[in-house]
Formats: structure tokens, sequence, C-alpha cells
């Protein structure tokens, strides 16, 4: 490999075969020029830019973060479960890393912050929280306990944000908001309190997020045929009405109009999460029926 570009002297972008790298290792950029051999014995980490990614702008990133909290990022990640994650997706170690130099830094300075989304969060996305509180606590066998709990919301937020293209948590945030006015516009509407530790509601959930990657990456289901379309609503119309009102928040905070197809989905998972209040058991076990249908649909898609 050759070096491309020194950002400092432990972060370089190099040539390997037809792709650019990021690799970093103590004092690999150290006099090191544009077209040298790379020194192979000093790369400790390889970061391959992936899903249209800049390699300048992914290697400034990693220039600015200490190489020690990198690897503890990446350590902690390969003890809890996130190996896979960590090597497919170097932006997300990128992120987590750069959160957790800001934890540090609060830590040391006695500063504490609150996450307003907590209870969204640990509801929302209970497998995300979990992992995020291993994280928290595998990396704090190093930093003697320095990270507080709290840290585990954003961690999680950040493995949510990694099913999307985008750089940021913007979108994740945004999300989060939507879920969960989306679940309270479902409760008023029915007249209901729902179980957002239920089965049922966590399959919802899950749908909503797929959908909005669906949204983000303009490729929302369109194909299915009209008379299926018109069968659910006639089979499910409270629920049908309800998906409506749903389609018109999503509208006003996505700017995204949803086609029909996506609209008689999202009114079979309405339908499923109000089945105890207002549906009968033989009907639920229709909707579970169409449900199977359309997540085969979602992931052939």
């Amino acid at each position: 490999m050759d070096v491309l570009r020194v950002f400092n002297n432990n972060v370089v972008l190099a040539k390997d075969g037809n792709s650019e790298v990021i690799l970093t290792g103590r004092g690999i950029g150290f006099q090191a020029k544009p077209g040298q051999h790379v020194d192979d014995a000093k790369i400790v980490r390889r970061f391959v830019p992936v899903d249209g990614k800049d390699p300048d702008h992914m290697a400034q990133q990693v220039a600015g973060i200490p190489p020690e909290i990198i690897r503890l990022v990446t350590d902690a990640m390969n003890r809890t479960g996130l190996k896979e994650q960590a090597d497919r997706q170097p932006a997300l170690v990128l992120a987590l890393s750069d959160h957790i130099c800001g934890a540090i830094r609060r830590s040391q300075n006695k500063q504490t912050i609150e996450y307003p989304l907590e209870a969204e969060v640990r509801s929302l996305y209970a497998s995300e929280y979990a992992k995020g509180k291993a994280l928290v606590d595998a990396m704090n066998t190093y930093l003697g306990g320095a990270l507080p709990d709290c840290e585990a919301v954003a961690l999680a937020l950040h493995l949510v944000n990694a099913g999307f293209s985008t750089g940021d948590l913007s979108a994740t945030y945004t999300m989060t908001g939507v879920i969960q006015q989306m679940l309270t516009v479902i409760e008023g509407y029915y007249g209901i309190n729902l179980d957002q530790n239920s089965v049922n509601v966590a399959r919802f959930i899950t749908h909503l997020r797929y959908l909005f990657v669906r949204i983000h990456q303009h490729e929302q289901l369109d194909d299915e045929p009209e008379p299926i379309v018109e069968s659910i609503k006639t089979s499910y119309p409270k629920a049908s009405d309800c998906a409506n009102k749903l389609a018109i928040i999503i509208k006003m905070r996505l700017d995204a109009s949803l086609s029909q197809a996506e609209i008689a989905y999202l009114t079979l998972h309405v339908a499923r999460v109000t089945s105890h209040a207002a549906e009968s058991h033989e009907n639920n076990s229709t909707i579970n029926a169409y449900c199977i249908k359309y997540t085969i649909i979602v992931i052939n898609n």
C-alpha cells in the first residue's frame, strides 16, 4: 500500500489496489510522504469507507480522535457481540468513538448531561439500549467507571442511526419523536393504552423503522395490486382511517407522501397492535397472514 495523504503521525490515507483506505497506527504517518510505501508493521487498524463516504473527510474524523479511544471502542464492541458491525461499519466506530471522547471530557470536568429521549429510547429501541448499556459497562472496565449509565441512551441512538446512510443523528432523533407521536395518536384514536413491551408493538416499531429507511432511500412499496389494497381497507376500516392519520403525520414531519401500499401495510399493523381491544381472535389471524405476506415483500425489496 502507498501513502496518498498524511493527516498526522498516526493517521494516513493510503491506496490499496483500487481502493482508498484509512490506516491508523502509532507513528505510521511520521515523516511519511505521498507515494511512499506504508510500513505494514505499524498498521493497527484499517477503515474502509463504504456507502459513498468521502475518504478524506472520514480520515479527518479519525485524525481528530485519540487512537486509544478508537481501540477502546473497537474492543468493547468486539466483547459485546458487535464485532460484525465494527468491521462492516467504520462510520459507526467513529461516531461512537467521537461520542466517548466527549463523554470522557464531561466526566473529567464533572459535567452531567440529561438525555430528554431516555424514556423513548428504553421503550422503542430496547435491543439497542441493551447493547448501549453493555458497551458502557465494557468501556468502564477500562475507564474506572467514568461513564455514567445515561450514556447508554446516546450509544443506543448511534446504533439505531447506523441503519441510515446519514452521518448525523438528526434523522434518528426525528424518527424517535415521530414514532412516539404515532403511538400516541393510535392510543387516542382507539381510546386504549398500548403496551410498548408487547410483541405486536415491537413489530410495529420495527416496521416503522424500516419504513423510515425506505422513505429516506426513496424506495417505498408501490407495486401491490389495487384489489388487495382495497380489500385491506374494507376489512379494517377503522385501522385504515387511523393509518391515513398516521400518513398525514409522516407527510408533515418527514415531507413524504406514503404510497397506497405503504398505507395498507400500516393499516395491518394498526389493526394488529389494537386487536386486543378492537378485533376478534379470528380477525387477528387474518391480520397475521397479511403481515407475513407483506414481510416477505419487504425482505425481497
